[in-house]
């Protein structure tokens, strides 16, 4: 039986885990740490909320590269060139269950050049995008990654102690709001 989760409840388990996030790791995002090493941390919190939204089964992986078979994840960008992809954090079931992509997350921090901001964007746009043709009881899957639920984009500006976040799908970016580190 293929479970569906719908994108309030996808939005209520990101922002319910932000909560926490900026409650528990406020001194840790502030001191200027790495993405990476915040990413991780959401993370944590995320799996920790999954279940009190019916979420089971699913991961929250950090830089996490790969697909089914050990290959390496790739998207189709706007001229339909080939990317490889390293999205900051992702949940997902790793393949083990459909659907598996669920939320698609990317983090900056304002001071870093527009160009990258402008990728991590595109990068949601293009994995929010409406899945290839899947055909999962044949265990046949999409060449490239999509289909991911929503996905988010949270700009954090340490100086105003502020965060920026758009949500995206179906390859737009469809909500935005501020919230306070």
């Amino acid at each position: 039986m293929q479970v569906r989760f719908t994108q309030a409840q996808l939005t209520n388990l990101f922002k319910e885990s932000i909560v926490v996030f900026f409650k528990r790791e406020t001194n840790h995002v502030l001191s200027g740490v790495a993405e990476r090493s915040l990413c991780s941390r959401l993370a944590l919190y995320i799996e920790q909320l999954m279940p009190n939204h019916s979420i089971e089964g699913y991961y929250a992986d950090t830089e996490y590269n790969r697909k089914q078979d050990g290959k390496i994840k790739t998207i189709l960008d706007d001229n339909m060139e080939i990317v490889v992809i390293n999205c900051d954090l992702i949940v997902h079931s790793r393949g083990e269950q459909m659907p598996d992509n669920l939320i698609a997350i990317e983090m900056k921090k304002s001071n870093r050049p527009e160009a990258e901001k402008v990728s991590d964007r595109k990068r949601l746009r293009a994995l929010t995008k409406k899945n290839e043709v899947w055909n999962y009881e044949g265990i046949v899957y999409p060449e490239h990654v999509s289909g991911y639920t929503i996905g988010i984009y949270m700009e954090l500006d340490l100086q105003k102690r502020t965060c920026i976040f758009e949500k995206y799908k179906g390859g737009d970016m469809i909500a935005n709001w501020n919230q306070t580190i």
